[in-house]
């Protein structure tokens, strides 16, 4: 009696943890949701469009390109070139990025109203890209070996990963919390949680699709819980695998955007 006793306890503890498994680790799960949603085909072209939208419903629109090329076939060094289109004040503007794994992206913004090419700091990519609830690490993504991966929660269709930052000093939250689509391995939502643990900001997707071949988010949203504010981003014109040269991610181009390019 005894010895069935203590099976019938072990296989209800062995069934638990059987029902309680991942089907994949944190790191596994991350690695591909970073690659779908920043590392999709050779290069990219998109036209972007922003609604900004702060708590009393005023807004402000920002048109952009954004060209983006692969630099090696390791998800690791990436290029970036956004050219702003409207609205007036800021047409003409070009923000640039080289994004690399493993140490500090370098990145530029160019302001033709001053005619000065300024470089931005690594400690300025958590600030708020051009007025918007975005922020400047939003549009080229997070690095993903900068924090630490746990898997918290797995659904029928989600996995849920908790994202603690290694240097948590150089940040302004204590951890993010990303929502991962089983199916497209696209995040559909991330969670950002204040030093005291309060959720204050979080980014949505609303709408995806499939572009040649690629799961490729089309419209989504970043809202300020502390603010009020929301950003909603539109995706059109997509294009993949298009042969953008790698010249065009240089500095000459900041002041001069190659216009083949953005059309």
């Amino acid at each position: 009696m005894k010895r069935w006793f203590l099976f019938l306890v072990a296989f209800g503890i062995f069934s638990l943890f059987a029902i309680k498994g991942f089907s994949l680790t944190a790191d596994e799960v991350m690695k591909k949701a970073y690659h779908v949603q920043n590392y999709l085909a050779d290069d990219e072209r998109v036209h972007v469009e922003m609604k900004i939208i702060d708590s009393q419903g005023r807004t402000r629109n920002r048109v952009i390109t954004m060209l983006r090329k692969d630099m090696d076939n390791e998800d690791k060094e990436q290029k970036y070139f956004v050219y702003f289109m409207e609205p007036p004040d800021v047409e003409g503007m070009t923000y640039m990025v080289w994004k690399h794994i493993g140490r500090d992206d370098d990145r530029w913004l160019y302001l033709p109203a001053l005619d000065l090419v300024r470089r931005i700091a690594a400690s300025d990519k958590r600030s708020s890209f051009v007025g918007s609830d975005f922020v400047y690490e939003d549009i080229s993504g997070r690095n993903i070996d900068e924090d630490v991966h746990e898997l918290v929660d797995e659904t029928d269709t989600q996995y849920i990963v908790k994202c603690t930052p290694k240097k948590p000093d150089l940040v302004e939250f204590s951890y993010f919390k990303v929502y991962v689509d089983k199916k497209t391995f696209i995040p559909m939502k991330k969670e950002y949680f204040d030093k005291n643990g309060k959720l204050y900001r979080k980014l949505e997707v609303l709408e995806s699709k499939e572009i040649q071949g690629f799961p490729t988010i089309t419209k989504g949203q970043a809202v300020n819980l502390e603010t009020g504010g929301r950003t909603e981003i539109t995706f059109s014109n997509v294009e993949y695998n298009i042969g953008i040269p790698d010249d065009v991610f240089t500095e000459r181009y900041l002041r001069r955007p190659p216009r083949k390019w953005l059309k």
